[in-house]
């Protein structure tokens, strides 16, 4: 299971040093960005539509209680039941009360992050009842007992082998000898064992990408096909999600829509786009016999009207990780939350407090590429900064950086006196590492040098480039 967020830096150097976990970050996680840019390229308005994205989400934020009463009287008009839940307690609560009126035993789960930022399998399990992830990477990290790694890609940290090794541990009533010829004989695999787990569960959860207020419809977005199955095939059917999901209508949805596949995937759509409104109606072919929606706040309302209330309009595509070259050297797994990456290092800190989290919005380069690749605009560099200062306010970062930015900023405020003091500093270095052309080693930079050379200064300092390039224009 994962560590504390308290844990990163000790993560962190972890997940440099796993040379499983490097392979699999360097096959997979350029190809995110590669497939995203293609399909941004193929689509002309797509930058137009970025605007369009974080415009409905703002509205909706800015008018959140009244939507989700709108949604809520829409899901009750098509015989569905809300269940609003302040607390991830509350939403455990209600889910395994459903599932208890409904003679549950076994319950097969779509996709979810909500789930798992509640932590939904373990508190199940403890209460007598068999959950059975369905999503092929879910699945194979519930084998493994790993929490995922990835908002989008969850067993985005594994090899094929190590697929192999635990469908062998896993599934013993199968071939010992048998031979995984391709990643194809993994997928069947799966669909053989789980086949029975859709036929004969009693309740169906699965997440939402996003809440229709106009119809009270639940909408999905998958590869597998596995949610259909899930909320559809058993007698119950509970979509556990949160209230920033909600949009007002239709076409909002197909505009967000337009966004979401394109930035996580790199597709046009994802292959399955389910809308769910209510249970099983006369006439119906199929269909669950009764609808729930268990909508988690947790923290969220507390983010409306603060400097965090941009943070409401992620749509959950993982675009910020998957070209964050923090979370490229690190993994999923280091920052010890349910949301990794530059979107983790904004909400966890809300969630779980800055005082355990401080760590995650201190993980950034500050390179901006998140910001600019969000289909909705969400400024995370300028977000994790308010985090930074607050854990500054709150005296919670070690002394020596409290002290080291307190030196710096005395010279920052008397600009002739730090051109003075930088230019002396580069020269001086300039001056110490002219040999070798780097130190190894530096008083003070052992968080640099621990892990790198630091490159002796050549020439002069930024400021005098740059007013001797604006006395030369």
């Amino acid at each position: 299971m994962l560590q504390s967020s308290e844990a990163f830096v000790g993560n962190a150097a972890k997940g440099m040093a796993d040379a499983g976990l490097q392979r699999a970050l360097a096959r997979a996680k350029p190809q995110f960005a590669k497939k995203r840019q293609a399909a941004v390229d193929r689509l002309p308005e797509f930058e137009a539509l970025r605007d369009v994205a974080a415009g409905i989400k703002d509205h909706v934020i800015g008018n959140l209680d009244y939507y989700l009463g709108v949604y809520a009287d829409a899901v009750a008009r098509s015989g569905g039941v809300v269940h609003w839940c302040s607390t991830a307690e509350d939403a455990r609560a209600a889910v395994l009360q459903i599932c208890r009126d409904a003679g549950a035993k076994r319950v097969t789960k779509g996709k979810s992050m909500v789930t798992e930022e509640i932590g939904l399998n373990d508190y199940l399990e403890a209460n007598g009842l068999e959950p059975v992830e369905t999503d092929l990477g879910e699945y194979i990290l519930q084998l493994r007992r790993e929490p995922p790694s990835h908002i989008i890609g969850p067993a985005f940290h594994l090899n094929r082998e190590q697929w192999e090794e635990s469908f062998r541990a896993h599934h013993k009533d199968l071939n010992p000898e048998r031979v995984f010829h391709e990643r194809r004989d993994i997928l069947t695999e799966a669909r053989g064992i789980l086949r029975e787990k859709f036929l004969t569960a009693d309740v169906g959860i699965t997440g939402a990408n996003f809440l229709i207020a106009e119809t009270g419809s639940s909408v999905i977005v998958t590869n597998e096909g596995n949610g259909d199955l899930t909320q559809t095939l058993p007698r119950v059917h509970v979509v556990v999600t949160s209230i920033e999901k909600v949009v007002p209508n239709v076409e909002d949805c197909l505009a967000l829509l337009r966004v979401l596949a394109r930035s996580a995937t790199g597709q046009d759509m994802s292959v399955y786009t389910t809308f769910s409104t209510g249970g099983r109606q006369v006439g119906d072919l199929d269909g669950p016999e009764e609808y729930h929606v268990v909508l988690l706040d947790n923290g969220r309302s507390g983010m409306v009207g603060t400097e965090f209330q941009e943070m409401l309009r992620c749509i959950r595509c993982a675009a910020c990780m998957n070209h964050c070259p923090v979370y490229g050297a690190v993994g999923g797994h280091a920052y010890g939350a349910t949301y990794p990456g530059p979107m983790g290092a904004v909400l966890t800190p809300m969630l779980q407090g800055i005082e355990s989290a401080g760590h995650l919005p201190n993980a950034s380069t500050f390179c901006g590429k998140c910001e600019s690749v969000c289909p909705v605009k969400i400024p995370l560099p300028k977000l994790m900064r308010h985090w930074r200062e607050r854990e500054f306010e709150r005296h919670l970062q070690p002394a020596a950086m409290r002290y080291g930015l307190g030196f710096w900023a005395w010279f920052a405020k008397r600009p002739a006196m730090y051109r003075l003091g930088t230019r002396a500093a580069a020269w001086g270095l300039g001056l110490l590492g002219r040999k070798r052309g780097f130190f190894s080693t530096l008083p003070l930079a052992r968080g640099w040098t621990g892990t790198r050379d630091f490159p002796a200064p050549e020439g002069d300092t930024f400021f005098a480039k740059y007013a001797e390039f604006v006395r030369n224009k």
